[in-house]
């Protein structure tokens, strides 16, 4: 069973009634609805929880952490997010989403400034599959098509990613590496576009497929933690005298 933790603000759900209408119970409970699986068990944690629902006990408990934040990433206190990257350096799998890319763990683990262009006009989005032996992309088409979506665009301020599995297009003519994939010690991070607030994005089967595909590749592989420091001689293979 791989343990997933939703972690969302909650925020906006809040505060604008245009999100409310979308996700009534927060983006949080919709994502936890969509990737549940035989395999996968899901709880959820926000922001204002305390220690934001990521305390010490919580993450030891989770094979993969969901981020999704916007309007609160300074607000995410810094002691947290050192917790959280501790955990990803030690097999924790984290998959990023939409403007969790300016989220301070996301730019911690990165080292770049992670910025982009941006446009919120309900354009449609085609998502293309670049890598399609990527176990990220079982069981996807050649493309995903978002109807509305608000747009990211090139330059996108990351380093040159481990794999590339998703590369958008806008009805606006920019292109965005929306599937990106990242390894941090012994954990991976998948990076994945596509969920801004104000749309449905997070009822789309084929966006919960990638996002339910994404933690079963980020769950951590159960090998040895590596020794590091001072280190002994092995002791020799073979017949000994």
């Amino acid at each position: 069973m791989i343990k997933v933790t939703v972690w969302n603000e909650f925020l906006h759900e809040k505060v604008h009634e245009e999100v409310q209408k979308v996700y009534p119970d927060g983006i949080h409970q919709a994502l936890a609805k969509g990737i549940a699986a035989g395999d996968i068990e899901v709880a959820t944690a926000t922001l204002e929880e305390p220690e934001h629902g990521l305390t010490e006990e919580r993450l030891a408990n989770t094979d993969v952490l969901i981020w999704w934040g916007h309007m609160g990433h300074d607000k995410v206190d810094d002691a947290i997010v050192e917790r959280v990257q501790q955990r990803v350096l030690g097999g924790m799998g984290l998959i990023v989403l939409h403007s969790g890319h300016f989220s301070k763990i996301f730019k911690k683990l990165m080292g770049t400034g992670c910025d982009l262009k941006w446009r919120e006009a309900g354009e449609k989005e085609r998502l293309w599959v670049v890598n399609p032996a990527h176990p990220i992309a079982a069981g996807l088409p050649e493309y995903i098509t978002i109807e509305s979506e608000e747009m990211y665009g090139e330059h996108f301020d990351i380093p040159a990613p481990d794999e590339l599995i998703f590369v958008s297009w806008f009805e606006g003519g920019e292109v965005f590496r929306s599937g990106c994939t990242f390894s941090r010690g012994q954990g991976k991070i998948f990076y994945f576009r596509p969920g801004h607030e104000t749309y449905p994005t997070y009822y789309n089967p084929q966006v919960l497929q990638v996002i339910q595909n994404g933690v079963r590749w980020a769950a951590p592989s159960g090998a040895a933690a590596p020794v590091r420091g001072n280190h002994q001689p092995l002791e020799p293979i073979g017949n000994k005298g």
